[in-house]
């Protein structure tokens, strides 16, 4: 046995198909970006305690103990960061909901100068009904969606910025 953090674990897993395809497009996305034909935004949401609860306890070695995520009050924090860690964060005392996400794009699209591409995961308040009437209006103002395949944080660049975040 070992004396080890617990890990939060995902849902379920993606679907191949699926998966490698998105992976490939993002490889393409993140080319155009290099080459300053776009800017390429990593958008997702998180939350902060004032009480953060980090548990530890005895594993048997190789294994991996994973916990259910749960909800709990705290500070929501809305962001859309790119590679070169240029960070638009919005910050939210209640749940984040679709309309709080398109008011959040909204008020960012207002600035681009660019063509912007926006990662986003599959969570239900990014493919509601509402986020979808928007699309036309945010391509007119230079701002696309592109949709990650279902339980794929790894391709979500800012996870890694709130796992840190969270951690320090």
């Amino acid at each position: 046995m070992r004396w080890k953090r617990f890990k939060r674990g995902l849902a379920g897993e993606p679907d191949p198909l699926e998966y490698k395809q998105k992976h490939e497009e993002l490889k393409e996305l993140k080319n155009l970006e290099k080459s300053g034909e776009i800017d390429l935004r990593y958008l997702d949401e998180t939350g902060f305690c004032l009480t953060p609860y980090i548990p530890y306890g005895w594993q048997e070695k190789g294994e991996d103990v994973q916990i259910k995520s749960s909800r709990s009050r705290r500070l929501n924090v809305l962001g859309l960061m790119n590679t070169a860690l240029e960070l638009d964060a919005y910050i939210f005392e209640g749940r984040i909901t679709s309309e709080v996400v398109i008011s959040c794009l909204d008020k960012f699209a207002e600035t681009l100068e660019i063509k912007t591409v926006v990662i986003m995961d599959k969570a239900s308040f990014h493919r509601s009904k509402k986020i979808h009437e928007k699309i036309n209006d945010w391509k007119d103002k230079k701002l696309e969606i592109f949709w990650l395949p279902s339980y794929s944080p790894q391709l979500n660049l800012i996870e890694i910025l709130w796992r840190f975040m969270k951690y320090e």
